[in-house]
């Protein structure tokens, strides 16, 4: 029973380093936020630039040019329901950028767990050793005490990396989403300027 803990544990640490690696990987500001897109929304002051801000938009696909694609797909629309469907739409993009982080939040919870349990069935079976054999030997007892609070200690080292890295992500897509908002809100600000809100 001892090694199947062990295994869930390997199998947990193996999984929360692949998400801890595939988030980094998606959450990099240049893939959220491409400076080109960037700078097209701020060079997009009139109507008429609209057609080239979609140029760059399509070629640097991001959760930012998809947003700014969907608002500029509808300006023909009033500004509130423009600014509603965009609303709508930064959800699923924020949701996309969330995807995975709550593996790493139940790798933070079940780790220690799985180590507790670990721990607990290793000491069943030094007792009942002990039970058998006594207590002649000492430094077998504790030698067979120090191995199984391993699998605590193992959970921990799993659990501690995957609540760093889940609190870092959270924290990151909360500013990735700031940006997004505010670039959008710029973008809809001058393309319906003049009008009444």
């Amino acid at each position: 029973m001892e090694i199947f803990v062990y295994v869930l544990l390997i199998i947990t640490s193996i999984v929360g380093l692949a998400f801890i690696v595939e988030r980094g990987w998606a959450l990099r500001w240049r893939k959220v936020v491409p400076p080109e897109v960037e700078a097209a929304v701020e060079s997009c002051q009139t109507r008429e630039d609209v057609a080239t801000l979609r140029w760059v938009c399509d070629h640097h696909p991001s959760p930012l040019a998809r947003l700014l694609l969907h608002a500029a797909s509808h300006l023909d629309w009033p500004r509130e329901e423009n600014v509603d469907a965009l609303q709508t739409r930064a959800r699923h993009e924020i949701v996309r950028l969330e995807r995975g982080l709550v593996v790493l939040e139940i790798i933070v919870g079940i780790a220690p767990l799985l180590g507790l349990v670990g721990t607990i069935l290793g000491m069943m079976d030094v007792f009942a050793d002990v039970g058998l054999a006594g207590l002649g030997d000492a430094a077998k007892l504790a030698g067979g005490i120090a191995l199984i609070l391993k699998a605590t200690l193992i959970g921990l080292l799993i659990a501690i990396p995957a609540l760093i890295f889940w609190s870092y992500y959270s924290k990151k897509i909360e500013m990735l989403a700031v940006e997004m908002e505010t670039l959008c809100d710029e973008f809809i600000r001058r393309q319906y300027r003049g009008e009444e809100k």
